[in-house]
Parts: C-alpha cells; sequence; structure tokens
C-alpha cells in the first residue's frame, strides 16, 4: 500500500514538472481526455447518432434518464453531441450529491475572482437569502430540478413579493449565473432557464418626471446661488465639486476621484478612476478604473473651467477638504443641506447626472454624444437619464413656439 502510495506521489509530481517544463500542455492533456471520454462513449451508448438531413439541421440522438425514459438530444456538430453525452454517462459522486444551495455557493466562488467589486457579491448574497432561501429548489438535488420546476418557482417569486421587471432580472442573474457554470462545469447539458418564462404579472412602476429626477432651471439656479455663498463663507472646494458637476456629469464617485493630472488641457477631463464603497465595513477607497472599466475624455467648457481655476491646489486630488480628500459622502451631505435650507425635496446626488444628461438633450444635443459623455456603453441606458428639466412656465413657451 505504502509503495503505491509512494508511486502516486512520484507519478503526480512528474506530471507536475512535465506540465511546468513545458513538455506537457495543460490544454493537450484535456483534448486527451475528451478524445479518451468520446471513445468509451461510442463503445457503451446504445442509440444511433444521426447525422442532418438538411444544410441547418443539426446531429441527434437518444439517452435514457434517470427514469428510464427515452430523450432527445441534438447538437450542431457530432463531437459537441458527445460532449453533451459525457455527464449524462460519466456522472460523478459530486454531481449525485450536488444540491441548488451547493452549486450556488460554488458559483459564488467562482463569481468573486472574476468581478472587482464585493458589492457585487454581496448583493448575490442578499438576493439568494431573500427570494431562494426559503425556495423548495434550496436544498433539492440539482438532477432533480427540471425546467418546469424552475419556471414554476420563478413565477412563485415574481407573483409573491409583486416584483417589478427589473428587480426580478436582478435576482435572475443568480440563476442564470449558477446553470451557466453548471454548463461550463458540465454538470448539465443546457441551461434550463433558458426556457423558463414568467406568465405572471410585474409589478407596474410609476414612470419617474422630471419633477423628481433632475433640477430644473429655477432649482439650479436656487442650488448654485447657496454653493456660492458656502463657498464664500467656508472656502470648501466639496461646494464647488457639487457645482462643476452639473457641468460635468460624473458619476459621484468619478468626481471625488478627480486628479489635477487628469486634466488634460483647458477642455477635456480624462475620466480613469472612481471612489468605491466597501459594504461589508463600510469603508471608501480609489480604485484605479471607472464602474465600466473604461476611461473616457469629457469635455470641460470655459465655465466648469473658471470654476476649476477658484479652487487652491492641496494635494494630487482637486476637492480636497481639511487636507484630505472628499468623499462621496461629503456631495450628498451638501445637497442635504440645501434642501432643509430650501424647504425642499431632497435630491440624491445621481440626479446631478441625470440633470446634466436633461440639459444636453433639452438644447439639442445629439444622444449619442450624450453617451459619450456618461460612459455608457449603450445608448437605452442614456435614455433612461433623460427627462424634462425645465420648468412647466419653460416648457409652455417652448411647446408654443414650436407649434
Amino acid at each position: 500500500m505504502k509503495d503505491k502510495q509512494k508511486t502516486d506521489n512520484l507519478g503526480l509530481s512528474l506530471l507536475k514538472d512535465a506540465v511546468n517544463c513545458g513538455i506537457l500542455n495543460m490544454d493537450s492533456v484535456l483534448d486527451m481526455l475528451m478524445s479518451s471520454k468520446r471513445e468509451q462513449l461510442l463503445k457503451i451508448h446504445s442509440f444511433a447518432i444521426t447525422p442532418p438531413t438538411s444544410p441547418k439541421g443539426r446531429w441527434q440522438t437518444y439517452y435514457k434518464d434517470e427514469t428510464g425514459k427515452r430523450k432527445i438530444i441534438r447538437a450542431q456538430t457530432k463531437e459537441e453531441l458527445l460532449d453533451k453525452l459525457i455527464p449524462i454517462y460519466f456522472l460523478n459522486t459530486h454531481l449525485d450529491k450536488l444540491t441548488f444551495y451547493g452549486l450556488y455557493e460554488e458559483w459564488l466562488e467562482y463569481k468573486a475572482t472574476v468581478t472587482n467589486s464585493p458589492n457585487t457579491i454581496k448583493r448575490h448574497k442578499q438576493h439568494y437569502h431573500k427570494y431562494f432561501e426559503t425556495s423548495v429548489l434550496h436544498g433539492m438535488k440539482i438532477k432533480r430540478i427540471d425546467e418546469l420546476l424552475l419556471e414554476q418557482e420563478c413565477n412563485r417569486i415574481v407573483k409573491e413579493f409583486n416584483l417589478p421587471r427589473k428587480e426580478w432580472c436582478n435576482a435572475k442573474t443568480i440563476l442564470n449565473g449558477m446553470y451557466e457554470y453548471a454548463v461550463r462545469k458540465k454538470y448539465l447539458t443546457e441551461n434550463p432557464m433558458n426556457k423558463v418564462q414568467i406568465l405572471v404579472k410585474f409589478r407596474q412602476v410609476v414612470r419617474k418626471t422630471g419633477k423628481t429626477e433632475t433640477y430644473n432651471s429655477e432649482e439650479l439656479s436656487e442650488l448654485n446661488k447657496f454653493l456660492d455663498r458656502m463657498y464664500e463663507e467656508t472656502l470648501d472646494a466639496s461646494f464647488l465639486a457639487v457645482k462643476v458637476n452639473f457641468l460635468l456629469g460624473l458619476r459621484v464617485g468619478e468626481l471625488v476621484a478627480l486628479k489635477w493630472c487628469d486634466l488634460c488641457d483647458n477642455s477635456h477631463l480624462h475620466i480613469v478612476r472612481e471612489e468605491i464603497r466597501d459594504q461589508t465595513d463600510n469603508s471608501y477607497e480609489v480604485v484605479e478604473h471607472t464602474k465600466t472599466n473604461r476611461d473616457r475624455f469629457v469635455i470641460v467648457i470655459p465655465k466648469a473651467m473658471n470654476i476649476l481655476k477658484r479652487i487652491e491646489k492641496q494635494g494630487e486630488y482637486i476637492f480636497m477638504r481639511d487636507g484630505k480628500r472628499i468623499t462621496s459622502i461629503r456631495i450628498a451631505t451638501i445637497l442635504r443641506k440645501f434642501a432643509r435650507s430650501e424647504g425642499g425635496p431632497l435630491k440624491s446626488s445621481h440626479k446631478m447626472r441625470k440633470t446634466y444628461a436633461s440639459n444636453l438633450n433639452a438644447n439639442g444635443v445629439p444622444l449619442d454624444c450624450i453617451r459619450e459623455m456618461l460612459g455608457h456603453s449603450n445608448l437605452n441606458t442614456t435614455l433612461g437619464y433623460i427627462y424634462n428639466p425645465l420648468t412647466e412656465s419653460q416648457t409652455y413657451d417652448l411647446i408654443t413656439k414650436a407649434l
């Protein structure tokens, strides 16, 4: 027994050395293993494997499920068809025991290695706890869950929690991620979520308007007076940060992470980093990437440049207070102070960005240019930022002039 163990250990050591020295290529080894599996499969597979009968047809065959019922399986090529059959014939004990929750944990562990955001992982945990932990799926073996049961549970969750479409899409991200992971791991041959339909009604969300989502021209005028007054009293650059962002349209995390070196010339800012909040310990840090992992250049108009020139340099960051970089909390605090001073509703820091987009649109700037300035990859996302930023009288005058 000891001799066998020594032999096994020696074999593993030699295999590692061969890989490290480049004698063996892991992709080649995997190809050889898959080829061997296919050969074994062809020997034990009892159903005929049929080639396509038309140019757009697919290879197909049958197999028996665990209840003994015959099921058809198809693929574009014979090799892909055999690869789909491999997990059916060569099930391991891990898959036999794997539960829905176990698959979720495996997927989440993998997901944590391929995302830069710990907040994303935290949101997945929150959504799983809320929607799936009490579901019948939670403790079930993956092999026992079919698309009809999945569809039934998905519809139940939407109905019982009265979810709007957007919230359901957030929850569904977990299911799609889990099952795509299972397919790639060869636990399953296909993703059952691809066939799941939501047949119950989503909760209808009232469309937001410019009154709540933007600062109209009168509100913006009053806010600018407040910011100028507070800056003159305190020389606190954070008041100017709020003022200038209505002319830049940055995410608040990008705004507070701006450095003087990002000012390329007198007409552009290079947006390359952002502040993020770790929701696990509520700490803030600056990371060298934006939300979309893409840098961009934002136009700085003369009015915005004049505001930046008023700021005294205290360090590498543009907006500093008492020798330290300001955080997004400071921006939110200023807007809260303004709301209290005016006795009006509080509008969040994100609505500075919506006001910027809406003002550009109201003044005829092309949508694709607005998309670029906001750093969106999809124009539909940009459309969700555009509202009417005018007062009622301005809107009336504009319609009157147009007609």
